[in-house]
């Protein structure tokens, strides 16, 4: 077995920003990562995926995004920008290791799926969510003949072109690839509730200069802030107007499905050949078994030495964020080596 101080479980955004914070604290952590490089989830997102947030808040800590601070970088500028972070980071980063089970005794035991153990006074679960796509269970859904893809597995509108297709959801990935996609195919919006939208650029200057300046991107979750909300689609104007055009055209949640029929609230039967869920993540952390994911801001309630990184409303709105895992860290790291 192979002792270290540190083991951070994941090596995308969220565990090098924890690599990078435990390295500033003198620890010298081990980073294992399930995937070819450390890169995250970022060369799966769809291929026209742009950031929400300029460049100029959207880097870890210690390193600026390049280019333009004002613009919104691309997919795979940010993983080019997280391939930079890693080589730079002087930290044993090891890819192609998944973690399957994670146990506690004296210090904690990592074992991969090639059956290398390690071990460490310090776990830090950083795999987030995006390995875990959230397939609600609608009914009929199983037995519907038609394609249903999660939008975690969608990367672009060719495939669809001249079908029926209806995505399912109300956020920004839904809005973002509906509309993409109904420049192509003939496209409903399904949502339980009307779509929120917040303007992209109040005032001038980008929402998140606004956040930022009332510091309400950081401010930790309380009474005040429940830890499940509703994020609101961010939007120029290009995607109100898609649906006032309706393309795509928005509809209340389908009621059932017959084969390939959906049924919509007015009673309508339609045949739909493709139904994209854009319905979110769960945490993908399946390793911990028995140890459990209950904490408090990052910290585990029941286990000494164990903390979290990157889990969506872990202390703050940014906290899945490229924005908001660095702050996250610093916190994490401090309270678990204090």
């Amino acid at each position: 077995m192979n002792s270290h101080d540190a083991i951070v479980i994941g090596a995308g955004q969220s565990g090098l920003a924890t690599a990078h914070a435990l390295l500033e604290r003198g620890s010298r952590p081990l980073v294992l990562e399930a995937g070819d490089e450390p890169v995250g989830s970022w060369p799966h997102y769809y291929d026209s995926l742009t950031l929400f947030s300029p460049a100029r808040y959207s880097a870890l800590p210690g390193l600026p995004f390049p280019g333009d601070p004002e613009r919104y970088p691309h997919r795979d500028e940010v993983v080019s920008y997280l391939r930079t972070y890693a080589a730079r980071l002087n930290a044993d980063v090891r890819t192609g290791c998944r973690v399957t089970e994670v146990v506690h005794d004296s210090e904690y035991r990592v074992t991969t799926a090639d059956g290398e153990i390690f071990t460490a006074p310090v776990v830090i679960a950083a795999t987030g969510g995006f390995g875990n796509p959230h397939r609600p269970a609608l009914p009929g859904l199983d037995a519907f003949p038609g394609t249903v893809l999660h939008a975690a597995r969608y990367h672009c509108p060719e495939p669809f072109r001249g079908r029926r297709v209806v995505v399912v959801g109300a956020g920004n990935s839904a809005v973002q690839i509906a509309a993409e996609l109904a420049e192509h195919a003939r496209v409903t919006l399904a949502t339980r509730k009307p779509v929120k939208f917040t303007a992209q650029r109040p005032f001038g200057r980008d929402l998140h200069f606004w956040l930022d300046r009332t510091r309400l991107d950081r401010l930790p979750i309380g009474p005040w802030l429940p830890g499940e909300l509703t994020t609101p689609v961010l939007d120029t104007g290009i995607y109100r107007a898609a649906l006032d055009r309706r393309r795509p055209d928005r509809r209340q949640m389908f009621t059932a499905m017959e084969g390939s029929k959906l049924i919509w609230p007015d009673g309508q039967r339609e045949h739909v050949d493709s139904i994209i869920l854009a319905t979110g993540y769960r945490p993908d952390l399946p390793y911990l078994g028995a140890l459990g994911t209950d904490h408090d801001r990052g910290i585990s309630r029941r286990h000494r030495g164990l903390g979290f990184v990157g889990l969506e409303w872990q202390r703050s709105l940014s906290s899945a964020t490229l924005r908001g895992v660095g702050r996250d860290s610093v916190h994490v790291v401090r309270r678990l080596l204090r």
